[in-house]
């Protein structure tokens, strides 16, 4: 993940919708403008496979909505992000524009690419914690496992690694990761 944001300016959603389609993952994160190349084949693969299962176990069921990227989350004035995937339940989805989602996700998940894996890791699971997502999946098809991450009194705690992943903020609902990765 490459930054190019000027130093001492802050970007914003305003700074960020003016940016042309260039094919390119942009994201806004406290202000700071970073860049992605297009996902691998590979990482399409394992967003395809558990888009589908989260896809009937939440949306088909009535639960709330999926979306997978390039979707734009606005966390704040500064923060605009586009995870792999991204789920609302009914209770917010008024909160979701024609152009943005703008509250916190009940669940992210990012997909490990090598240009993305240290900021999905540090900056943006700090900026998911600070901003009230309920649940964050670190998912890493090279490692073949998924870290999940509960908001626990305004802080993550890292759940027991398993290929059976329940949610917490739903009863019932699991993802099997061993048809995912």
């Amino acid at each position: 993940m490459s930054t190019i944001t000027p130093k001492g300016q802050k970007w914003t959603y305003e700074d960020y919708a003016k940016l042309p389609e260039d094919g390119l993952r942009h994201e806004i994160i406290d202000g700071e403008h970073f860049v992605n190349p297009s996902p691998s084949t590979q990482h399409q693969h394992v967003s395809k496979r558990l888009q589908y299962q989260l896809y009937t176990r939440i949306e088909l069921a009535g639960l709330g909505l999926l979306y997978n990227a390039p979707i734009d989350v606005q966390l704040s004035e500064f923060d605009i992000v586009q995870p792999d995937i991204v789920i609302i339940l009914n209770e917010n989805v008024r909160k979701i524009t024609p152009t943005k989602i703008k509250v916190a996700p009940h669940l992210v998940v990012e997909i490990l690419s090598p240009s993305t894996s240290g900021n999905d890791r540090t900056i943006k699971k700090d900026l998911y914690e600070r901003s009230g997502v309920v649940e964050y999946w670190i998912v890493d098809p090279f490692e073949q496992q998924v870290n999940q991450w509960i908001l626990c009194n305004g802080k993550y705690l890292l759940k027991p690694q398993t290929k059976i992943v329940q949610l917490s903020f739903v009863s019932g609902v699991e993802v099997d990761f061993d048809t995912v990765l």
